[in-house]
Order: structure tokens, then C-alpha cells, then sequence
């Protein structure tokens, strides 16, 4: 897994903007939209905040909180997260052709941004405001994530449609996660009681994974899964109850997004 370059993010808003540009040249019609959104923007800090804002306030909250609620260390990381996750959706899902389509079309990606901004409200104690944000995520996009999880970076949510990650839950970087998934509690336990995902996991559609246990590094989770219990490093694991049958086909399941196995 490489490092990125120290402009990346400076370097994928070039290729947004670019590619914007390419398609008011073919599709006209989408130019007010696409001025609006990104050539209008200074950078891709300020389009992703229009992006949200849009998106997510609709003119409920003063369009400035950003400014008195963030520092710009908050920002900064947030920004530097979204590039990563862009880039992931561009390497592992072949039906996003573009960064430009990943930006503003792909609702898991924009969940997951606004994720991260009521993390960050979370983090600095603005807890109703974050729990504000994570309403309307809920409300727009169908993916509903405490506002306490930690999420890594690199992370793609495909489709993301019924989408749940509880309070506790942590993901690592370089996870894929498909759509119907739940990283839920097993009741009314209190304190730590949501899955540990550890870096590289792939997770098929539709997985349940219940409780305080840990899925280990490098694991892929079938479609439909139900798993109670913690997972050793590149474990493969299907069924209800989810059981070990194997080992994962590739030290990276979440890169190479291959979801077939044999039973």
C-alpha cells in the first residue's frame, strides 16, 4: 500500500476540474451545475464544504458554521481523507470512470464526508450539532454512522444504501465495505460494543457483524454473513452464524474487490 504524494490532493483537484471542464464540452446543459460545484470553487477544501452544505443543510444552519466549528487542522486531515477516499473508489470500483463522478455522484463516498465532519464536532464536544449532521446523512443518503466511530482512511463504502456503524465501531484504513451492512451491538451493552475492523477487510453485502470482537487484518466477510465472534488475520468467512472456511484468496481483499469464493 504506497504512500501518497505531498500534492496529491492539489493534483486530484486538477484532474475534477479538468474533467469538468471535458464534460460541458459534451453535455452543456450540466455547465451551471458544474460551475457551481467545482469551477467556481477556490479549491477542493471549499468545493467539498459546498458539496455538504448543499447536500446536508439546506439552509437549516448558517452556511458559516464550518468556519466557527472547525479549525483549520480539522480541515486539513478532512480534506487529505476525502482525497484518499476518491482515489479508492477510482482504483477499486469499475464502474466509477471518473474522480469527477466520485466527488459528486457517489453517495457513499459524500455519507462518509459528512461522516467525517460530525466526527470532528464530536470530537470538539459540539455533540447535538454532530448528532444534527448525522440525522440528515441518515435522512439524504440512507447510511447512518455514529458520529463517535473512528473510520480510517482509503476507505470505500460502495453503494453504502442501509449502511449502519455504531458508536464504538472502528474501521482501518484501506477497508471496502458494500452496501446493507451493519456494525451494530448485540443489545443494550454498555461501553465497547461494536466490531473492530481491521486494515484491508472487505465486507460483502449485506454482512452483519455483531458485538465487541474483531475481524483481523487482510479478512473478507461474505455476502450476507452474520458474525458473532472475532476473525484471525486474512480469514475468509461466510455463513449465518459466520464461520471460518478458508483464508482470504489475497493479502488485500479490500483492493482487489473480488468477492467469489468456493464453500
Amino acid at each position: 500500500m504506497k504512500s501518497e504524494p505531498s500534492n496529491f490532493v492539489e493534483e486530484m483537484w486538477r484532474n475534477i476540474t479538468l474533467e469538468a471542464k471535458s464534460v460541458i464540452d459534451k453535455e452543456p446543459v450540466l455547465k451551471f451545475f458544474l460551475n457551481q460545484t467545482v469551477l467556481s470553487q477556490k479549491n477542493f477544501e471549499t468545493a467539498l464544504e459546498c458539496r455538504l452544505l448543499n447536500a446536508l443543510i439546506n439552509n437549516q444552519l448558517p452556511e458559516t458554521f464550518l468556519k466557527y466549528h472547525l479549525s483549520q487542522q480539522q480541515k486539513l486531515h478532512r480534506v487529505k481523507a476525502a482525497t484518499l477516499d476518491i482515489l479508492a473508489i477510482k482504483n477499486r470500483d469499475s464502474a466509477c470512470n471518473s474522480e469527477l463522478e466520485a466527488f459528486l455522484y457517489y453517495k457513499g463516498f459524500l455519507a462518509l464526508q459528512a461522516y467525517r465532519l460530525a466526527h470532528s464536532l464530536w470530537c470538539d464536544g459540539y455533540r447535538v450539532l454532530a448528532l444534527f449532521i448525522q440525522s440528515n446523512t441518515s435522512k439524504y443518503f440512507g447510511v447512518d454512522i455514529h458520529p463517535a466511530a473512528k473510520i480510517g482512511v482509503s476507505v470505500m463504502l460502495d453503494h453504502a444504501t442501509g449502511l449502519v456503524v455504531g458508536e464504538t465501531a472502528v474501521v482501518e484504513d484501506y477497508v471496502s465495505i458494500m452496501q446493507g451492512v451493519t456494525l451494530g451491538g448485540t443489545g443494550k451493552e454498555e461501553g465497547e460494543r461494536h466490531p473492530k475492523i481491521r486494515r484491508g477487510v472487505l465486507i460483502g453485502a449485506g454482512a452483519k457483524i455483531l458485538g465487541n470482537i474483531e475481524v483481523g487484518e487482510g479478512s473478507m466477510i461474505g455476502a450476507c454473513s452474520v458474525v458473532l465472534k472475532s476473525v484471525s488475520p486474512q480469514s475468509l468467512v461466510a455463513g449465518v452464524p459466520g464461520l471460518v472456511i478458508g483464508n482470504a484468496a489475497t493479502d488485500n481483499p479490500a483492493l482487489v474487490m473480488n468477492h467469489y469464493f468456493e464453500a
